[in-house]
This record gives C-alpha cells, sequence and structure tokens, in this order.
C-alpha cells in the first residue's frame, strides 16, 4: 500500500516537472525511460542540449527537502542510466546534461513548490 502511495505522489510529481519544463521552453522526448541502471523520470531537449531529469516528490518538509533524498549511489544510477541512454541513440549526439526538480505540495494549496537544479551532477 505504501509503495502504491509512492508511486502515485512520483507520477503527480512527475506530470508537474513535466508541465513546469514545457512552460520553460523545453521538449518533452521521453518519460519513465527504463535502462539497466534505473529509470530515467525525463528525457527533455533545451535547444541543442539533451536533459535527464531526476523528479523528487514530497507532501511535507518533515525529511527535509526532495532533492535531499539523492545519494550518492542515486548520483551514479543516473550517470550510468544517461550514458546507457546516449550510448542507444546515437541520433542524439548533442550535450548532455542531468537535472534534479524537486517538487514540495503543499497541504491546503493548490499551487507547488518547484525548484530546478540545472547540471545537477557534474
Amino acid at each position: 500500500m505504501k509503495s502504491h502511495h509512492r508511486q502515485n505522489l512520483g507520477r503527480v510529481g512527475e506530470a508537474l516537472a513535466a508541465e513546469y519544463l514545457v512552460g520553460q521552453g523545453y521538449s518533452i522526448l521521453g518519460r519513465n525511460i527504463r535502462t539497466p541502471y534505473g529509470e530515467i523520470d525525463l528525457v527533455v531537449q533545451a535547444g541543442e542540449v539533451i536533459v535527464f531529469v531526476e523528479v523528487k516528490t514530497r507532501r511535507s518538509q518533515s525529511l527535509g527537502p526532495p532533492e535531499i533524498s539523492i545519494t550518492t549511489s542515486k548520483q551514479l544510477h543516473m550517470r550510468s542510466a544517461a550514458e546507457y541512454f546516449i550510448q542507444e541513440h546515437p541520433e542524439l549526439h548533442n550535450d548532455w546534461r542531468i537535472d534534479v526538480i524537486s517538487v514540495m505540495l503543499q497541504a491546503g494549496s493548490s499551487l507547488p513548490l518547484i525548484d530546478h537544479f540545472e547540471n545537477a551532477l557534474s
């Protein structure tokens, strides 16, 4: 039950992040892309740059902001998944980066707080 709740929360956050990115002029290339190294939440394009986006969503700050849940191990998986995707899509010979979007759903408000961390892994 808790896992199902987390999946729903994740889907809501990913939809909000995708909407935000489109509003910022990004083009969505893919969602929930599975690789041997883990799932890529969003693959988008900003001009000539391919952007791999990890979305973290929370309903409260009790455990801190969503982005702090990205561990060193998760960062390694994110990088490996992005590199795998690029190798599997040679037509995308563009520059690329990994961004993180933090979505905080606020109780009593329909407006989420969205923070976009560009080039979050270097």
